[in-house]
This record gives C-alpha cells, structure tokens and sequence, in this order.
C-alpha cells in the first residue's frame, strides 16, 4: 500500500479519508526506531506505513484494507462540548484538562487519586497533594489532555526534549510522542502537540483522538 505525500524532514502522520494512518518517518535521521511496540522493539523501518484504525485489520498495526469492507468512517460523533481547557488552581499549582482528548490511561487517578478523585466534584483538587507529587503525575499523561502551570508559567511538554515515536501497547490507543507532526483540521484547544493519543479501536468520537471508548469495547489490538 502506497500514499503519495509530500516530502518533509520531520516524521509526521496523515489521516486517510475513512482510512489508515500513514506514518512518514521524513528525511531526519534518528538514532530511535520510530515505531515501536511497548517493549521497545521496533515494528517497521519502513519510509512510509499504514496503520489500521479501523481497529479490524487481521495484520496489526497494520492497515490490511479491511476498512474498506467494514464500513469504517473517520468522522467526528462529537458536539465538541468537552473540548475546552479547565483549569484548577491551587496555592502552589494550576492544572489544565482537556476532557475532549483524554484517553483515560488512568495515571492520574491510579496514581494520585487524593488529588485526581473520579467520583467528585471538582474532581482536580491542587492542594490536596504537593506540587512535586501532581507534576510527577502529570508527566505520565500520554494523551496531553493534563497539564500544569507554576507561578504563572504553564508546562505542557516534557522539560527535555523527546525523539520522535509512535507505541503500539495492547488493547490501547496510539501513543505518539516527541512532536510528530499530526496533518488534522482540528486540534484540541491548548493542549499539548508533543505528545498525544491516537485511536486505533475505531470507536472514538473524537477521531483521530482517542476518547478512551476503547476500554468498553472487545478491542485487543494483537
């Protein structure tokens, strides 16, 4: 399978109309492969590689035409209520949520659940844990619906700088990192570009973002 794009030094992703993701690793040499499955080993070197996200191709990651048969439509279900940035400010840190583009890994309520509590209302309560301890959190949203602001300056990527990767896990989303370039209309208002979640179940309203719909559906991503 084979998708004419434009040429370009940095690795990127294109959404096919009703169809895969077209990863281009670009002409930026890395010393990291860019796909990659949870365990770090690579899964294509390949220039360009289509990926399934109509969450049915028998070959994943990979895109094997089945959503051509299957019906499959990339198309928004959403109203976009939930995509807007609150915003919980504490004594010592503010953080930032996006409900539209998370993909509920559960980092944040696992980890820290006296700050991130599920059933309450607001459910981000800053105080309730030191600042170290919720930005330690933070940091392990892959999704960039999360993010903080300390004395007034706002921290949505890392404070390093990542090399570009796509990681396949099991029975979740694409989880994209170090500022691979997404070629979409829309993107979620002020959340992170660095790192972002990516659905491969088929099932979001948000396409291409994951929503987390995944976690209610048999999808295994094998």
């Amino acid at each position: 399978m084979f998708f004419m794009v434009k040429e370009s030094d940095m690795p990127r992703i294109v959404c096919v109309r009703d169809g895969p993701l077209v990863l281009i690793k670009g002409k930026r040499k890395s010393p990291v492969p860019l796909l990659i499955d949870e365990e770090g080993n690579s899964l294509s070197d390949a220039d360009e590689v289509a990926l399934c996200r109509c969450g049915r191709s028998k070959n994943m990651p990979f895109c094997d035409g089945t959503h051509a048969v299957s019906g499959y439509t990339d198309g928004k279900e959403t109203d976009g209520k939930y995509d807007c940035r609150r915003n919980y400010a504490g004594k010592d840190i503010t953080v930032h949520f996006n409900k539209s583009v998370c993909d509920h890994a559960g980092y944040c309520v696992c980890g820290l659940p006296s700050v991130f509590r599920k059933r309450e209302r607001p459910w981000v309560c800053p105080d309730c844990a030191s600042a170290d301890e919720i930005i330690a959190v933070i940091r392990k949203c892959p999704s960039g619906a999360l993010s903080y602001s300390v004395d007034g300056i706002e921290h949505r990527d890392p404070e390093i700088n990542r090399e570009p990767q796509v990681i396949v896990r099991k029975r979740r989303p694409y989880e994209v990192v170090g500022s691979v370039e997404l070629e979409v209309e829309e993107w979620a208002e002020e959340v992170s570009r660095e790192h972002y979640t990516l659905c491969r179940c088929g099932k979001s309203k948000n396409k291409p973002f994951c929503d987390g719909t995944h976690r209610d559906s048999d999808f295994e991503g094998e």
